[in-house]
């Protein structure tokens, strides 16, 4: 095999692992949430608390795995690879210290929410801060498709913020609200988590090599 022949090999991987990363983010809680009702005719108030049903092993192998690709991510320097290897910490987290099942939080469920916000703030910054970047950073450089790409990126990253800041203001505002929507306020920042490492993969608007 030749040298270029297996670099672009080594490209095609990578992207491949970026579209996986986000296929996972997508289709998490949807998993977690058909899984659960079709096994225990249940659902539970967040995507955290699947760590109590029977797709417990499947919430925490899927952060497991994101935490591995984390871990191992390189970007363009070393704020990229930074970036990566503190969400790896923090996905390790959130699967590692279990939210509390029921009220009161206990210091371990503290832990997960802490973790769980950092985690999502870091996807937030991989959004609006790393993946707009380009090897030169020369605006001048930015193909039409790259310029489309930033804007999802930036669209995902503020989604994904908002969704995050909005779960303990609607938990203020209506306590005794029986709506699941903390569950469904991180299925949309997920799944903006995903579309946004899908575009990074080369799945939306790529140009023959993703910037």
């Amino acid at each position: 095999m030749s040298t270029p022949t297996k670099y672009l090999n080594h490209t095609y991987s990578y992207l491949a692992l970026r579209k996986t990363v986000g296929w996972i983010g997508i289709s998490l809680p949807f998993v977690l949430l058909i899984g659960t009702y079709l096994l225990d005719c249940n659902s539970w108030e967040s995507i955290s608390h699947y760590y109590y049903s029977t797709m417990g092993r499947v919430f925490i192998g899927a952060l497991c795995a994101v935490a591995l690709f984390m871990f191992f991510y390189t970007g363009f320097d070393w704020r990229d690879d930074w970036t990566g290897n503190f969400a790896g910490v923090f996905a390790l987290g959130v699967a590692w210290f279990p939210t509390t099942e029921v009220d009161p939080i206990d210091t371990i469920g503290w832990i997960h929410y802490g973790m769980a916000a950092s985690l999502f703030v870091t996807f937030a910054i991989f959004s609006l801060l790393l993946f707009t970047k380009t090897k030169d950073d020369n605006d001048a450089n930015r193909t039409p498709n790259k310029r489309s790409r930033d804007r999802i990126y930036r669209v995902c990253g503020w989604l994904i913020l908002f969704c995050i800041v909005s779960i303990p203001i609607y938990s203020m505002l209506f306590p005794k609200s029986k709506f699941e929507y903390t569950f469904w306020a991180e299925t949309a920042a997920l799944v903006a988590f995903g579309f946004s490492w899908l575009t990074k993969g080369g799945a939306i608007l790529s140009d023959s090599e993703t910037k």
